[in-house]
């Protein structure tokens, strides 16, 4: 990803020809000192990225930044503090804080599952549910959450979905024709919704069993029956409500698409001093 054209074009669709307000209203030569606030309680990401946005329409703009990515930030504390021209703080503070607010949000929300799992071995992942464009971002706010990368695409992971299943004519044929063709050090994922799928995975001695929105009792009879052949995912119905329930399953990993695709963002502001 190239992080530098995101923010151009995050930047052109924001400002377009200029940003009428601040022309208006603000001299040119007019300096000022901000601050980033939390509004909210929150894990820290993208401080860096929203730096850059700053930095991509004035690179003399001064920023002090008083935290990091990955830490616990208090609701009142003051993030950063940046220095320059006027028109330009508040031409990047929109984007800015579009970018922080949300990658800050994804890692909020995957350290609460995470938090929920502890004293269990399960691991939490993330999935292909993310913005277009953003998927590296989003990826990286999951890690400073605590959370782990699924794959990051098609091209660099097997997962037999059931889509597969159905078009190749089964588990077997599935797993058969992948191993035909993709090289020696990739793993193979299959999804299964049922233990019988379950017993053709193992047959074919897949090296990931994903749990597709089982019932926990159905779920805790697949990890017996697996019992250790394979590495095993849960994936479906995933919330806060269920993911420690799921984990006490012994599953090795959870997977949910709504670290990404539901995080809400959270509350952040930019105030000029």
């Amino acid at each position: 990803m190239n992080l530098r054209k995101l923010i151009e074009q995050a930047l052109a669709e924001d400002i377009g020809p200029g940003d009428i307000t601040s022309e208006a209203t603000i001299r040119a030569e007019s300096v000022s000192i901000a601050v980033i606030i939390a509004k909210q309680d929150l894990v820290l990401a993208g401080l860096d990225v929203s730096r850059a946005v700053f930095h991509c329409l004035d690179p003399d703009i001064q920023v002090s930044v008083f935290a990091k990515d990955g830490d616990k930030i208090i609701a009142g504390m003051e993030i950063a503090k940046l220095s320059g021209g006027t028109r330009a703080l508040l031409a990047g503070e929109r984007v800015a804080l579009n970018l922080l607010q949300h990658l800050s949000g994804i890692a909020t929300l995957t350290t609460n599952y995470v938090d929920k799992c502890r004293g269990f071995k399960a691991g939490v992942l993330d999935t292909r549910k993310t913005i277009p464009g953003m998927r590296q971002l989003e990826k990286y706010a999951i890690r400073v959450g605590g959370g782990k990368n699924h794959r990051f695409g098609l091209f660099d992971g097997v997962l037999i979905k059931d889509n597969h299943i159905k078009a190749a004519g089964g588990i077997a044929r599935a797993v058969e024709s992948v191993r035909k063709s993709a090289h020696h050090l990739l793993k193979i994922e299959v999804e299964t919704k049922t233990l019988d799928e379950v017993r053709e995975a193992l047959a074919v001695k897949a090296d990931v069993i994903m749990l597709d929105n089982m019932p926990i009792d159905v779920m805790r009879d697949a990890v017996k029956m697996i019992d250790g052949r394979a590495l095993v995912e849960a994936s479906g119905n995933v919330t806060l409500d269920t993911i420690r329930q799921i984990a006490e399953t012994g599953v090795d990993f959870i997977s949910s698409g709504s670290l990404t695709h539901s995080a809400p963002a959270v509350d952040i502001s930019m105030k000029i001093k």
